[in-house]
């Protein structure tokens, strides 16, 4: 009932002011053509079609629905239909040099109703724009473009969610800019941010899991006194694509209260490299994540200490064809492979592999009305080890989905 009233209240709280804002006219398909080199990763977040609008004010959203089999070892779970995501958008052009964005997330319908972006940008040059609020943290590319619309595949990349526990969204500070040169774009990300916490460690999955360090105390006071830290610095090709780096280090534990030391601190550490490139008609994205955390040794050696995890993925029209209202409808088919290893090492009794592993293979057919809006088919498969490393799980899931922007 609170999530009820929580989505009726936000959206009467903002009716009013958009009911005074001009109608926004249909988006060109220049406008939103999701490929790699459109624009740099760092402008993401202001390159969906509502921001298009020539009103002050805008509001938008996408919305994902999706229905889904699957087989695990033989053993299927019926189908199983939901609304994974409802994103709403608010934008504002407060002045000439700032800008306001924000996104309320409603997850799986109202289970869970996350602040996932609200910031603030003051533009001094192109090369230093000063950035407060709720952020999304530049690690790898996924963590910041990562709007359903935009991809040819329902579930995101295990590497992205898993070892980079996006979406990542925490009250921060810093600066961003950008430098054109030549065919060349420059852009950096720089920002102090309330990090992630014990739950690290302390989780109910029984193993080293980043994204249950994600907490309320990311949205409030920085819970150990200890701001982390996190950078991106990426160079794009007009022409073909972008690659980029991103690092994030901070303490998760709690090793101060009032005033006494009572544990030393625990520093986490995340590498991440990241690729969008066009390389003809085909449009290929990646990313791949290196994590080190420093685990106490009580913990034992199932919590692991090095994770690492990468994703590839490749699109390609195959054919354009009219129907209904539509003159130019895309049908896509798409692979991606994903890995990812939750504990890399040896068991020091055994000088035997840690297991918790997994590897997935998705292939995607779809179809594009208009450039925002994507019918999807998957069918994926993924073998996963346990920590033992015992014989894999065999998980095949066909699964039908629907994305769009409006």
């Amino acid at each position: 009932m609170n999530s009820f009233y929580a989505l009726y209240f936000f959206l009467f709280s903002f009716s009013t002011v958009f009911s005074q804002l001009p109608v926004r006219q249909s988006t060109s398909t220049a406008e939103v053509k999701p490929k790699a080199s459109d624009s740099t990763t760092q402008q993401a977040i202001f390159q969906r079609p509502f921001i298009l609008s020539t009103a002050n004010t805008s509001l938008g959203g996408y919305v994902e629905t999706n229905g889904s089999h699957s087989i695990a070892d033989g053993v299927g779970d019926g189908l199983r239909m939901e609304i994974p995501r409802f994103n709403i958008f608010l934008f504002s052009n407060i002045s000439s040099r700032v800008r306001f964005l924000a996104e309320i997330e409603f997850e799986h319908g109202t289970e869970e109703i996350n602040v996932e972006t609200a910031l603030i940008d003051f533009d001094i040059d192109p090369l230093l724009v000063i950035r407060g609020g709720i952020i999304l943290l530049p690690i790898g590319a996924f963590n910041v473009r990562h709007d359903s619309p935009l991809y040819e595949f329902i579930r995101r990349p295990l590497v992205s969610t898993e070892i980079i526990p996006a979406t990542l969204s925490t009250v921060g500070a810093g600066a961003y800019g950008s430098l054109a040169f030549s065919d060349f774009v420059f852009t950096y990300d720089a920002y102090a941010a309330n990090g992630l916490g014990a739950g690290i460690i302390f989780n109910a999955e029984g193993r080293t899991l980043l994204k249950a360090g994600k907490s309320a105390s990311l949205f409030g006071e920085e819970g150990n006194g200890s701001p982390a830290i996190c950078g991106r610095l990426a160079l794009r090709n007009r022409s073909y694509g972008e690659l980029g780096i991103s690092a994030y280090r901070g303490v998760y534990n709690t090793f101060e209260l009032e005033g006494e030391i009572v544990d030393e601190k625990r520093d986490l550490t995340i590498l991440a490299v990241d690729l969008a490139a066009t390389v003809g008609p085909v449009v290929v994205r990646g990313e791949a994540a290196l994590n080190l955390i420093d685990v106490p040794v009580s913990a034992g050696e199932t919590f692991g200490r090095r994770q690492n995890g990468v994703y590839v993925e490749a699109v390609m029209p195959i054919t354009t064809f009219a129907f209904l209202d539509y003159s130019d409808i895309t049908f896509n088919a798409g692979l991606r492979f994903d890995h990812i290893d939750y504990n890399v090492g040896k068991f020091n009794s055994t000088s035997s592999n840690v297991g918790d592993d997994a590897t997935a293979a998705t292939l995607s057919l779809s179809l594009r009305p208009t450039p925002s809006t994507v019918i999807m088919f998957n069918f994926r498969r993924q073998w996963q080890h346990d920590v033992l490393n015992n014989e894999a799980t065999h998980t095949a899931t066909y699964a039908l989905g629907f994305a769009s922007y409006f």
